[in-house]
């Protein structure tokens, strides 16, 4: 995962733990699952509109 070891995630773990605290490190996720979610929406509508614009091309075409 990204080149990194058991060890490095360890110490990452616990440097997020240590600035943010137990009670807010929830929140953090959870808005973070949100952004992804919103990226993977707003990547599926780029692709539909490319679909979309690949069908009207080769109906016009054909």
């Amino acid at each position: 995962m990204f080149g990194l070891g058991g060890t490095e995630i360890l110490v990452i773990a616990l440097v997020v733990l240590l600035l943010f605290g137990g009670k807010k490190i929830p929140e953090l996720m959870k808005g973070l699952g949100t952004g992804v979610k919103s990226f993977k929406d707003g990547m599926k509508g780029v692709t539909d509109i490319d679909d979309e614009k690949e069908e009207k091309e080769v109906k016009s075409n054909g």
